[in-house]
């Protein structure tokens, strides 16, 4: 019976990659597809009425950054299991969605039996990992992730927009000088040396 299944849901924007992910759930035993969303305010609309058991969601939405979708719900739905699903097999990437709550990673050419597979355990507590994942993670060696502050993160998406140190000061309520401070702070955090090289890396990261 269907109320014993595992829900599952698909946020990507992407109409073949729905329809892969589509094709291999229809049929998976103990699974049900229940929807398929192309954006993060879709997503958030279903999910206000109705629970799931596990979203496959994409990093890159169209109006979102799916790690922050994820942080947000997984605050409001704490049992609701998140897998990241990317094309993107990048350390930072992937370990920034784990921290944001995410119960595994899968690159968008996994297998069908990874999918499937990963789906069980999951609802079953496990992390879990397409195989080129996993072995990333096995064999990378990486330092830690830069720790920015709220007030941080502000100032470097203000940056970003391209606003100037007195112009974000008056936009946060702070002095220039400590948004000066604040900038020095995120150089040496991300280990950059100006301000073009902090946003792009920024935005690798998906901090921004």
């Amino acid at each position: 019976m269907k109320e014993n299944l595992i829900k599952v849901i698909i946020v990507d924007d992407h109409p073949v990659v729905l329809q892969g992910f589509e094709y291999i759930l229809q049929e998976a035993e103990g699974i049900h597809l229940v929807g398929k969303f192309a954006d993060a305010k879709s997503l958030r609309s279903y999910l206000k009425n109705n629970l799931v058991d596990i979203i496959l969601m994409d990093i890159n939405l169209p109006d979102s950054n799916g790690i922050d979708e994820c942080a947000n719900i997984k605050k409001e739905f704490p049992e609701t299991q998140i897998i990241g699903i990317s094309n993107i097999n990048e350390h930072s990437i992937i370990q920034r969605m784990l921290d944001a709550g995410a119960s595994g990673y899968f690159l968008k050419n996994a297998s069908a039996d990874e999918v499937i597979s990963g789906i069980h355990r999951a609802v079953d507590g496990e992390k879990v990992f397409s195989e080129e994942v996993k072995n990333l993670l096995e064999n990378i060696e990486t330092g830690e992730l830069p720790v920015i502050t709220r007030r941080e993160k502000e100032v470097l998406q203000l940056l970003a927009s391209g606003l100037n140190s007195i112009e974000i000061g008056e936009k946060i309520f702070i002095s220039p000088l400590t948004v000066e401070s604040h900038r020095r702070n995120l150089l040496q955090k991300f280990k950059v040396n100006n301000v073009a090289a902090l946003i792009h890396k920024a935005m690798e990261m998906k901090y921004i």
